[in-house]
């Protein structure tokens, strides 16, 4: 008797949960970043044409971000050099409706330093990723 009692409870509680699991909504996916790369050119689509991660002096450093999702969202990229000293900030607000990329770009029309760089990603305030390069 006891254990009819236990089974007619689950089954009565798995009930309750396929019911309101039908009921509910699916929450928004929002956006999300996918991924980052860097290069010397882009492609039409704003895609990085071939990715690296080693520049020259003369180069202007190109990053691509992908994002999924749909709705609006701002991106911020800040590129860095060695020990944080700022190169570049900028951000640009977005409204995919799917997969897409944005592009960020810097250059120096003096030549960069030799040395290490860091591009920051964030996504509406919170980090991203990052991408590591370097001028030879």
């Amino acid at each position: 008797m006891r254990s009819q009692r236990i089974v007619s409870s689950v089954v009565v509680v798995c009930a309750a949960l396929l019911v309101s699991a039908c009921g509910s909504k699916p929450a928004p996916a929002g956006v999300t970043v996918s991924g980052i790369e860097v290069g010397r050119s882009l492609a039409v689509d704003k895609r990085v044409a071939e990715p690296t991660d080693t520049f020259g002096p003369a180069d202007t450093m190109y990053a691509s971000v992908a994002t999924e999702g749909s709705g609006t969202a701002t991106l911020r990229a800040v590129w860095t050099y060695e020990g944080g000293q700022m190169v570049n900030e900028s951000s640009q607000t977005i409204t995919p409706s799917g997969p897409a990329h944005t592009e960020f770009h810097v250059s120096n029309p003096g030549g960069w330093p030799t040395g290490r760089y860091r591009l920051e990603v964030s996504l509406n305030g919170t980090p991203a990723g990052s991408k590591q390069v370097e001028v030879k």
